[in-house]
Formats: structure tokens, sequence, C-alpha cells
């Protein structure tokens, strides 16, 4: 298509090739898709540069949804770390032993593809229940042996896009210690997490037995951000810090036993559950946790004309007030501790 077309004949191209898709439900999304890429055509201004990185993100997410589309029903974590740690290293260790123990619980692991932690998880894991998230660099970094020539191994252009699978297949996030990469990583999930823009999920730090890293690490941000009025006291209650395997995968058993998970519907907030609530239940929630309501109550069952592809499951719904979501987990804490027939742990194996 040349660029000299007319705006009409470009809309009058997008009718046509819109004709020639069938019809499915995601045809909506698939016109908005198009229409913005005629919106870049029709700017005469946009240059070599701008075209590549365009194209270059399109290529990483294509790549991103193939490779995961045949794994959407499987719960997974990710695991962050430094690319440096040895391998005699008690970090590296205790990466490898973590993603070893949670493949056994029905998780598949999720690492940078790298060396260090991101080799240990990968290790730990074995390449039949890990992905590898790899990012082309000048410098580094090669996949390392026991994800490279895996077809679950992604090399993405961008940290961005990387990023981004990441966080959006993931159903926990577990942190081990690291340099400005794994920094970035902390900040970015537990903002994400505190904005609402990340899925609820557990966030946990892991260190080696003994270690100060990540206890360090959250007193300055106790003395620096909550002490000058940056964050809120709930912000520091998003994370769990442990040194311990068997602590970190308690921890993500107990996040999903009655909690399944949970997504915005117009302007509710929608949790799914594994278990139906009792009424007495329903008003201890509503008693304890009625500062996230910005109208209304907490109640049962799923809202009218809402399509959800989870609609077998009990559902409960409320008006969330924004800059709470902190704050909410502490209301899936006190779900997850509800005594539920046949209930001790539940691992749903379907987001």
């Amino acid at each position: 298509m040349s660029l000299s077309v007319t705006s009409s004949e470009l809309k009058e191209g997008l009718k046509k090739l819109l004709k020639t898709i069938p019809s499915s439900r995601h045809n909506k999304w698939l016109k908005r898709s198009l229409k913005v890429i005629v919106k870049i055509i029709e700017r005469d201004e946009i240059d070599r540069l701008e075209w590549k990185i365009l194209s270059g993100t399109l290529r990483d997410l294509e790549k991103g949804f193939r490779v995961f589309s045949n794994y959407k029903d499987v719960r997974k974590v990710t695991i962050f770390g430094s690319a440096r740690a040895p391998v005699d290293s008690p970090e590296y260790q205790l990466a490898q032993e973590f993603a070893r123990e949670v493949t056994k619980l029905g998780f598949m692991v999720l690492t940078g593809a790298g060396g260090g932690i991101m080799e240990a998880g990968n290790r730990g894991a074995t390449s039949s229940y890990s992905f590898g998230l790899n990012v082309k660099l000048p410098f580094e970094q090669s996949a390392n042996p026991f994800i490279a020539d895996d077809p679950k191994l992604i090399n993405f252009r961008y940290f961005f896009t990387r990023k981004l699978f990441f966080l959006k297949e993931t159903d926990a996030i577990v942190l081990f210690p690291g340099g400005f990469g794994t920094q970035d990583e902390a900040f970015e999930t537990i903002t994400l997490c505190q904005t609402g823009r990340q899925p609820l999920v557990p966030l946990i730090l892991m260190d080696k037995p003994g270690g100060d890293y990540w206890h360090e690490w959250h007193n300055y941000l106790h003395k620096h951000l909550l002490g000058r009025g940056y964050v809120d006291e709930d912000d520091l209650r998003m994370y769990h810090i442990t040194d311990n395997v068997q602590t970190a995968c308690d921890i993500i058993q107990q996040f999903y036993r009655v909690y399944h998970s949970s997504r915005y519907v117009k302007d509710l907030f929608v949790i799914r559950l594994n278990y139906e609530l009792t009424d007495e239940q329903i008003e201890l929630l509503n008693e304890h946790f009625s500062d996230l309501l910005l109208s209304g109550k907490i109640e049962r069952g799923v809202p009218k004309k809402v399509k959800d592809k989870k609609v077998n499951l009990p559902h409960i719904v409320l008006h969330l007030q924004s800059k709470k979501f902190s704050r909410l987990y502490q209301m899936i804490n006190m779900i997850n501790s509800f005594s539920c027939e046949n209930a001790p742990y539940c691992l749903p194996q379907y987001r």
C-alpha cells in the first residue's frame, strides 16, 4: 500500500480487509489494532527507527503469544535474580531447590534464561517445566544450557516486551538478590501491584539462610519512603521476606487456597473463588474491609450481563476505591484463612 493514499482509501481498504476475516468475538479488538496501524501510516513524518521499533515490538508480542498459548491453563511462577550468582553460591542453590520444589506442586517456572539465579531456576525446574525469556544484549546474554534450544525459549528484542510476559503470564513472583536489573524488577513489580496494573499474585523476596539483602532493602523503604510519606504502610505489607524454600511454597499455596483470580468488569472489582463463602464470612469481610469500598457492600454473585469464562466459580464483587490495592492483599489473606469444607489447599490448574 502506498504511503500517498488518502485517508478515505485507507479506511476503505481496512473495511475490505475486515470482511475477509472470519467473524469472531475478537473482531472488535482486531479492528482497533488495524485502525492504529492506519493512523501510523497516515503520519508522513514517522521515520525508519520508529518503524523498526513498531515491527520489533509486534514480533516480540507474536512470539510470546504463540509460545504461551499452549500453557494458558497452567499456573506459573516468575523467578528474578542476579545473572552473576556463582553456581556454588547459597543463592544459586536456594533458587535451584525452590524451582524444583514448586514444580512438584504443579507450577511451571519462568526465568530470564541467563546465568546465575536464572540458570538455577531452569535447572531446578528442568526444561520440561520451565520457560526462558531471553533478551538480546550487545555483551550478554546467551541462554543457559538448561533451557537453550528448548521450544519454550523466547528471544525478545526489547526489555519492556519481555517484562510484559513475565508479569502477564505469572501467578507468583519470587525475587532473589541481584543487581540493577533485579532492583528494577522488584520496584516495577511492586509499583504495578500497588496501582492495580498487575493482577493480585503472591510476592516473595528470598535470601540465603541468615541473609540480610532483602531485610536491608525493606529497612530502606521503611525509612526513606514510608518515613517521608511517599508510600503507605499497607504498601510494605504486599510482599513476604523469607530464606526458606518450604515457607515460600506454603505462601504460594495458601494464596490460592480459596482465592482464584480477579479482574475489573467496568466499575466492579470481581473476585473469583475456589469455594463459596458463607453469609457470616461475607459479613466479616464487610466488617473489616469497609474502607476498601467506594460505595455499597461486598456481595456474592456474578454481575448481570457479565461474560466470564469462569462463571462456574463462586464470585464476590465490590466497588473498589482507587489506591486501595495494597490493602486488598490483606482481604485476600483473610479470605484464604476462612474455613472451607474440603479446602486445606487448592492448586487449581486453570487460570
